[in-house]
């Protein structure tokens, strides 16, 4: 099976072919860090910490691209409303850049904590205006834009595949925005759909962040720097795009038709911007629509650590639904991520006898294609990584690949440094650190055998050695001298209790 992947563009799935045989650019949207990400948007980046970890271990080379927007976001996405950045900024009392700066940190432990392989390339807008701006200038001379109020704005109607992404129809869009009276009309704008690539002060007199361009000083639009960063680190065409899907309509839509407006003929000839579109759905409160800092029903990932959860309690809880499909959250439904976590934890704890041989199979590291490598192994565990691949392959089918897991530690069929090792090679997409975790629970079994619970006990050297005597009369196949010691020792009050380390004894 070949990996497919659902392509936003066309609405279809279809298999995945790199540009490049054996490599993949791909780029993700990363966060304005205006605010903390809320669980909402830590989402879409375990989806992208999914396909990322897919990829290497289908045998892929990639890069892995993610901007990091610090300037020229405005709250609405449609180039009205104040600065995100600013807006922050002046709130708080602080410079843009100790804003931006504090939360970006916030963001990247919040990755770390939920087990997210960090990008290969993390751009920052601001350290890219230059390249923006050099983008529009090709923009520019292709005849995509014009100038009014100060603004440079792309004009939509000379593209014209503008809203292929978005099923959008440029006709109906421009007769609905002249009904609707809510509709922030920005009077410079000869179609409501057209964007701006570069702002003057003519926006905002007391805008923070601003530059020196040939349409005056000012700032970029939000849409040009994923173009701007994503052309710089990946060429003028890569494999996959990926974001939320609240990024079609506007953003991505935008995206595409700047970026292939700055095209040559040449560039046209050698295909689209981006072959497969990605996009991940929401996650939506129980009682409430999706998750909004705007309207300040968001939960963060501290806030649930703050509950009790781990927050790999929360990416097994996101595992378990299909990155396309809308995710319920609610407070029941984290519990049951937790115990389903900690209960398979438990169970992979039983396969070893000691906690080092879990810790030593967890340290193993995979190159690109190994984990899903299955020279050498059984019959049965050839059986459920292929499985596993499957799941992979058929657009990042998560919850099938998690329960492949889940019935690998169950199966009595397959021994258990063999499922140790399935183990370890699945989790090298899934990410829930479950040897390790696993590790850490024998260790807190071993720690609790060694402390001897008997000291002070006058009779514990006496009954320490009739419970070692039956072991070895049982041993022995001396049944009825077993048999004797135990009704001997409930007689006293004892009770035997066969533990995973031997028998050991309680008083009743």
């Amino acid at each position: 099976m070949a990996l497919k992947l659902y392509n936003t563009m066309g609405r279809k799935v279809e298999e995945f072919k790199s540009i490049r045989d054996g490599y993949v650019g791909f780029y993700g949207c990363g966060p304005t860090v205006y605010n903390y990400a809320h669980i909402g948007n830590l989402r879409a980046y375990v989806f992208l910490d999914t396909l990322d970890r897919t990829l290497t271990f289908l045998g892929y080379d990639k890069k892995h691209v993610m901007n990091i927007t610090d300037v020229g976001h405005l709250t609405g996405d449609s180039d009205d409303g104040d600065d995100k950045m600013v807006k922050t900024a002046e709130e708080k009392h602080q410079s843009v850049m100790e804003i931006a700066q504090f939360y970006t940190d916030a963001f990247f432990r919040d990755i770390d904590r939920l087990n997210i392989i960090r990008p290969d390339v993390v751009c920052k807008a601001t350290d890219h205006i230059q390249e923006m701006i050099d983008l529009i200038k090709k923009i520019e001379a292709n005849g995509h834009t014009y100038m009014a109020g100060g603004n440079l704005y792309f004009d939509v109607s000379t593209y014209k595949n503008y809203g292929d992404l978005a099923n959008l129809n440029l006709d109906e869009l421009k007769e609905g925005a002249g009904r609707r009276k809510e509709v922030v009309i920005d009077e410079n704008k000869k179609n409501p759909q057209d964007f701006v690539l570069w702002f003057t002060k003519s926006k905002f007199e007391n805008q923070a962040l601003t530059w020196d361009s040939p349409w005056g000083r000012g700032y970029p639009g939000w849409h040009i720097e994923c173009s701007a960063m994503s052309m710089k680190y990946l060429g003028k065409h890569f494999d996959i795009h990926t974001g939320g899907i609240d990024h079609v309509p506007v953003h991505h839509t935008n995206e595409i038709a700047q970026s292939e407006g700055s095209f040559s003929e040449e560039d046209r000839k050698q295909g689209p911007w981006v072959n497969y579109w990605l996009h991940n759905e929401f996650l939506v409160l129980q009682g409430a629509t999706k998750m909004s800092k705007s309207s300040g029903n968001f939960l963060t990932l501290q806030s649930l650590i703050d509950k009790g959860y781990d927050a790999l309690d929360y990416r097994f809880f996101l595992l378990g639904a299909h990155y396309r499909k809308q995710i319920l959250f609610s407070w029941d439904a984290m519990d049951g991520a937790k115990k389903s976590r900690e209960a398979l934890a438990g169970r992979i704890a039983k396969l070893a006898d000691k906690s080092h041989v879990l810790k030593k199979a967890s340290e193993k590291k995979y190159g690109k294609g190994q984990a899903a490598d299955t020279t050498g192994m059984s019959e049965k565990a050839c059986e459920y990584m292929g499985k596993f691949k499957d799941a992979l392959e058929n657009d990042l089918l998560a919850p099938v690949a998690l329960s492949m897991i889940q019935k690998v530690v169950k199966d009595n069929a397959i021994e258990n440094p063999e499922k140790i090792e399935l183990v370890a090679r699945m989790d090298t997409v899934i990410g829930l650190k479950l040897l390790e975790t696993a590790a850490s629970v024998l260790e807190a079994e071993e720690k609790s055998a060694s402390v001897n619970p008997h000291e002070g006990d006058p009779e514990a050297a006496e009954i320490d050695a009739l419970v070692a005597e039956r072991t070895q009369a049982k041993k022995n196949k001396d049944f009825a001298r077993a048999d004797q010691i135990r009704d001997e020792l409930t007689a006293r009050g004892i009770t035997i209790v066969d533990t995973p380390t031997g028998p050991t004894w309680k008083r009743a």
